[in-house]
């Protein structure tokens, strides 16, 4: 895998996944988005990297649709606007990240072995802040202040 930051669409397999998600109708890139989620979840141990960074991309869009999450601003990032995801994908999301950044975790010991991981594992937590930011009430009433 070509990577040459520690964000979550700074190497090739995230940049191929966003190129997919471009190359699928609107109405399909929620359900490439939750596949991505989902298959980190039900990997085998120890999980491939490659599902490992898929994920990641996945996760920080659907960051970016939370209140002070992270834009995606990465011109690797997808080209064509992500719809408004469904909710339950934070949940999705944060369970996800836990997996790519928990043992046995192929992408974190190919990260564990270089100087920046700390930098790789900040960019991580940013995107579990966004994602476990209260979300608001399903009713539409105004959450807690």
């Amino acid at each position: 895998m070509g990577t040459w930051d520690v964000g979550p669409f700074d190497n090739d397999t995230a940049a191929d996944f966003c190129g997919d998600l471009d190359e699928a109708a609107e109405a399909e890139r929620p359900g490439l988005v939750r596949d991505a989620l989902v298959r980190v979840l039900d990997a085998e141990d120890p999980l491939d990297q490659r599902l490992a960074v898929e994920a990641v991309a996945a996760a920080a869009l659907v960051a970016a649709q939370c209140p002070g999450g992270p834009p995606v601003t990465s011109p690797y990032g997808p080209d064509l606007a992500v719809p408004e995801l469904p909710a339950d994908l934070r949940d999705l999301a944060v369970r996800a990240l836990h997996r790519v950044g928990s043992e046995p975790s192929e992408l974190r010991e190919l990260w564990a072995d270089t100087d920046e991981y700390p930098s790789w594992r900040r960019s991580l937590e940013l995107l579990l802040r966004a994602l476990t930011f209260p979300a608001p009430p399903a009713d539409g009433a105004p959450g807690p202040r």
